[in-house]
C-alpha cells in the first residue's frame, strides 16, 4: 500500500527577510538544516557596502561589489529566493504579506532587512544632499560629482564656478572619511589631466561633523590621525559644526552658508522601515529591541539581526557593522538547528574583530583589541579585509586589478554619467 504523501511531515519554513551580511550568512548555515528557507529581497542582488563609496567615486563598477542572490546560494537544493517586497507582518499568525497580496506563512522569522538613511527629522533635505545605501544611490552620487566638474569647466561665472568645485560631505564616521577622501583623490588628478580650464586649485572638498571629533567609536589617536591625514590631501575638517539646512545653495551651519552643489549625507542611519511593521517595541533609531538570543521578546521564533535590531551589552547597543549581522546570522542559524534537535538555546556574544577606515592612497587608521594602527600598514589591512569578504570569486580579483590600475596609474575607470537629474 502506497504512503499517502501528505501524510509525511512538513518540513520546518525559515522566512529570512533580506539578503544582506547578516541574511546570507543564516542562509548558509541553514543549507546545511533540515529545514526549507525562502530568502526575501527587494533586490536580486546582495551587495557589499563597505565598497558602495567607490563605485560613487568612479573607482569600481556596480557588477564589481554586487552578485546575484540567485547565484550566490545556487547550490543549496533548500533554499527559495523571491525578489519581493514585504508589506506586513502577523508575528501570532505566523505570516508575512507580500506587495503582491500572496502571503508567506513560516515556521521561524529572521528579520535581517539592514538600515536606511537618516535625516533626522529633514527628509526634504534628501533631495540635495543623497544618502550611500544602495548602488542608486552611487550612481546618483557619482553623475553629481562628475556633473559638477563637467559644469565648472564651461562656467563663466567666479561664483557659480566655486559652488560647482565645492564639495560637502556631512558625516565624520568611516564612510563620511572615505567619500572625502575619495573626491579628493578623483577631483583634482582629473582637473589636471583631462580638463582645460579648471586649475586644481580651485577644487574644495569639506567634511562636517557635528561631534567634536572624527570617527568618535575609535581611539581618540586614530581620530586624531585621520584628520592630519585628510589635511594632507586637502580636505577641510570642520568639527563641532551642526547642520541647520541644506538647500540648493549649499549647507548652512548657523548663518555660515558653505556654497556647493555636490553634498553627500553620510551623518546617520536608522533601521529599515520595516521594523516597525513588525508591532513590536523599537529604540528611538527604529530598531527592534531582542533578548540575548536575537528573538523578539514574546516570539521566540522571531528574530531581527543587523542594522534591524537594538542588541543590548553592558558597553551600549552593538554597532550597525556588517561583522555584527554576519556573527547574529550564523548564531541564529545554529540556534533554529538546536531547537529542532531539542536543545537549549544559548545567548549570542559578539567577538569585535576590529574596525578601520581608509582616507586614500597609503592612508587608513585601523584598531584591533588594543592594536592601533595608521598609515600604509593600516591600508593595507584593509584592502585585504575588504578583498577577503568580497563574496564572489570573480569579484576578488576584477576589483583587486582595478585597485592595482588605479594605484599605477591615478585613474578612475568608471567615470559613465548615467542617470537623469532629479528634480
Amino acid at each position: 500500500m502506497e504512503a499517502d504523501p501528505n501524510s509525511a511531515p512538513r518540513a520546518v519554513h525559515v522566512v529570512i527577510v533580506g539578503a544582506g551580511f547578516g541574511g546570507l550568512a543564516a542562509a548558509r548555515v541553514l543549507a546545511e538544516a533540515p529545514v526549507r528557507v525562502t530568502i526575501v529581497d527587494r533586490s536580486n542582488h546582495h551587495l557589499f557596502q563597505p565598497l558602495l563609496y567607490q563605485v560613487a567615486m568612479a573607482a569600481l563598477s556596480p557588477a564589481e561589489i554586487a552578485v546575484p542572490i540567485r547565484a550566490v546560494l545556487r547550490e543549496e537544493r533548500n533554499i527559495t529566493v523571491l525578489m519581493a517586497e514585504v508589506t506586513s507582518f502577523d508575528l501570532a499568525a505566523g505570516s508575512l504579506a507580500l506587495a503582491d497580496g500572496t502571503t508567506l506563512a513560516w515556521d521561524y522569522l529572521i528579520v535581517a532587512a539592514g538600515a536606511e538613511t537618516n535625516y533626522y527629522g529633514h527628509p526634504e533635505w534628501a533631495l540635495h544632499a543623497p544618502g550611500l545605501k544602495s548602488i542608486e544611490d552611487a550612481i546618483e552620487i557619482r553623475r553629481r560629482v562628475l556633473v559638477a566638474l563637467e559644469r565648472a569647466e564651461s562656467a563663466a561665472d567666479e561664483t557659480v564656478r566655486r559652488q560647482l568645485l565645492s564639495f560637502v560631505v556631512i558625516g565624520g564616521g568611516p564612510t563620511g572619511l572615505e567619500l572625502a577622501g575619495a573626491i579628493a583623490e578623483l577631483a583634482r588628478p582629473i582637473a589636471a589631466s583631462d580638463f582645460r580650464r579648471i586649475d586644481p586649485s580651485w577644487i574644495r572638498v569639506v567634511l562636517i561633523e557635528a561631534g567634536e571629533r572624527l570617527l568618535a567609536a575609535f581611539d581618540p589617536v586614530l581620530s586624531e590621525k585621520a584628520a592630519l591625514s585628510l589635511a594632507e590631501i586637502g580636505v577641510t575638517v570642520r568639527t563641532g559644526a551642526r547642520v541647520t539646512d541644506i538647500d540648493a545653495r549649499g549647507v548652512w551651519l548657523g548663518d555660515e552658508l558653505i556654497p556647493s552643489s555636490s553634498i553627500l549625507w553620510t551623518a546617520g542611519v536608522r533601521a529599515n522601515g520595516l521594523a516597525a511593521r513588525l508591532g513590536v517595541p523599537l529604540d528611538r533609531a527604529g530598531r527592534v529591541l531582542v533578548g540575548d538570543d536575537c528573538a523578539l521578546p514574546g516570539y521566540p521564533r522571531v528574530f531581527a539581526i543587523g542594522d534591524v535590531a537594538c542588541f543590548e551589552t553592558p558597553s551600549g547597543p552593538l554597532p550597525g557593522v556588517s561583522p555584527v549581522a554576519m556573527q547574529q546570522g550564523r548564531h541564529v542559524a545554529r540556534l533554529i538547528a538546536r531547537d529542532l534537535r531539542g536543545d537549549a538555546r544559548e545567548p549570542f556574544h559578539y567577538v569585535d574583530k576590529g574596525s578601520m577606515a581608509t582616507i586614500g592612497r597609503t592612508r587608513a587608521v585601523a584598531q584591533v583589541g588594543r592594536l592601533r594602527l595608521s598609515g600604509l600598514l593600516a591600508w593595507l589591512m584593509w584592502l585585504f579585509v575588504h578583498l577577503w569578504y568580497l563574496i564572489d570569486r570573480r569579484n576578488r580579483i576584477s576589483v583587486f586589478l582595478d585597485w592595482c590600475w588605479s594605484y599605477l596609474t591615478f585613474r578612475h575607470g568608471a567615470r559613465l554619467i548615467t542617470g537623469r537629474e532629479k528634480r
